[in-house]
């Protein structure tokens, strides 16, 4: 059946017949063929050119759904979803913008990771009870890593004086980075909460079951990332992204007995190389 390839309205590449193949040009190894030639004119365009601005924004705009499903994880956290959306949209932009379409062929599975990062980094910078200067957040960390460490040395809380002299710095600098650690919401970003109930459920100390799999998880990583970017986008979008395999599906313009198919042999995949190390 014939094809075409659309460029911003106009038609690049004339109707081809069953017989002749598309052309690579026009995309053929990825899911959206419109897509790859987007990332290829926004990369043969100079940093000032007027076009940028129209390309970066199509495919911002493309990608949008995936951006929001992303911010929606982190909901009733204590920041509004529309923020977390806008920080997720910054990270989106500089996905596209790093984005080099000559090393994959699947851009979701780059840009999830740097959507994530920004929205991290929202709560790192807004995740406070009340707004404070960069300086005094630099000074909640080392105050609190210092009165960790204190603490396991000496047996009991350290005063003031004693973080100001462990850390060599002044003992109204101490205080103002205690006070700046009395207020700051601390919550996990990686607990993922449902839309009925927005608050964790207070528990009793318990041993942590999951503890024995921090090998495992960090072995995990440089496995995942040897992977085919079309079997590492079905899992970073299936248990990152919270994605249905029909979500996942029509983003990459398969089936969704093909994601699933991708989803079981990845996972297989990943599972002997963990037994095998």
């Amino acid at each position: 059946m014939g094809a075409r390839c659309v460029w911003e309205g106009q038609i690049v590449l004339e109707k081809t017949t069953s017989a002749a193949p598309t052309s690579r040009r026009c995309g053929a190894d990825w899911a959206d063929p419109y897509e790859k030639h987007l990332f290829e004119r926004l990369a043969s365009l100079s940093a000032g050119h007027p076009r940028r601005d129209w390309l970066r924004q199509e495919l911002a705009r493309r990608h949008q759904g995936l951006v929001e499903t992303l911010a929606r994880r982190f909901k009733c956290r204590g920041e509004p979803v529309e923020d977390l959306i806008q920080s997720g949209n910054v990270g989106l932009v500089k996905a596209i913008d790093r984005f080099d379409v000559r090393r994959g062929n699947t851009f979701i599975g780059y840009a999830v990771p740097v959507i994530l990062g920004e929205i991290r980094r929202h709560f790192r910078d807004m995740g406070w009870a009340v707004h404070v200067p960069r300086r005094v957040q630099n000074l909640k960390v080392v105050t609190h890593l210092a009165v960790e460490h204190l603490t396991q040395e000496l047996g009991r809380r350290p005063t003031s004086q004693e973080l100001a002299d462990h850390l060599g710095l002044d003992l109204a600098d101490v205080t103002e980075g205690l006070r700046a650690d009395a207020v700051y919401s601390c919550l996990s970003l990686d607990v993922i909460l449902s839309e009925e109930n927005c608050r964790p459920e207070p528990s009793d100390g318990q041993d942590d079951e999951g503890i024995e799999l921090v090998i495992d998880r960090q072995s995990l990583w440089p496995l995942l990332g040897a992977l085919p970017d079309r079997e590492r986008t079905v899992l970073l979008l299936r248990f990152f992204g919270n994605q249905t395999q029909s979500e996942i599906a029509q983003h990459l313009g398969v089936s969704q007995a093909h994601v699933s198919r991708l989803e079981a042999k990845a996972c297989s995949q990943l599972r002997d190389q963990l037994r095998a190390a």
